[in-house]
């Protein structure tokens, strides 16, 4: 079966939060939809808040402590994200913000987002279109067309969540594994790995 990484990032402040619960709602939706087409997803899922420290140093300094840059690195080889902020003063955080400016320039061109977000009233939704999406076409990342946005009366409902708000993040979650199920593995790729059966290489061809 076809595997494909799947990197999550949560920008939520709090333990637990509502940021961490869409952005795992999210991945195990784009996990699910994923199998239907046969393939694999590792996904893994990255706290901003346990790197906050970190990610001030490598601004002030331009270097990246050990721990931050095994984020980074991640991010980087991942052939999907799955980015959720919770939304302050009516834009993304500001540890969101200083993650993605710590990326080394092009680094997300061509890669697709499912970009999202969390807040306690639905006034903030607007925030996914004139902040995250923008900020993320400025990196020439590729952002699916739908963006997921839940605000507090969205967590309601029997399991936990409405039935509008899991429509919208099955159909963004759907819109991410079709571009990701699409595209090359961007895994690092071993040269040493054998290519040509010995078969092969013993007749010449």
């Amino acid at each position: 079966m076809t595997t494909r990484k799947i990197t999550v990032v949560s920008a939520g402040l709090s333990q637990p939060s509502s940021t961490r619960l869409l952005a795992d709602r999210l991945a195990q939706a784009v996990r699910d939809d994923l199998l239907t087409s046969g393939v694999e997803a590792e996904v893994t899922v990255h706290e901003l808040r346990e790197h906050a420290h970190d990610i001030t140093n490598a601004m002030l300094t331009g270097f990246a402590p050990a721990g931050l840059q095994a984020v980074l690195d991640d991010v980087v080889a991942a052939d999907g994200l799955v980015v959720v902020t919770p939304i302050f003063t009516a834009s993304y955080s500001g540890l969101f913000k200083s993650f993605f400016d710590v990326l080394e320039k092009d680094s997300l061109a061509g890669k697709p987002v499912l970009i999202a977000a969390t807040a306690g009233t639905a006034r903030h939704s607007l925030a996914l279109e004139h902040a995250l999406r923008p900020m993320f076409a400025y990196l020439r990342a590729v952002v699916v067309p739908t963006a997921v946005f839940a605000a507090s009366e969205d967590w309601g409902g029997v399991d936990g969540v409405n039935g509008a708000l899991q429509s919208r993040v099955e159909r963004a979650a759907g819109e991410l594994s079709t571009l990701v199920a699409a595209r090359a593995s961007s895994a690092p790729v071993d040269p040493f790995a054998m290519t040509t059966s010995f078969e092969d290489l013993l007749s010449g061809s």
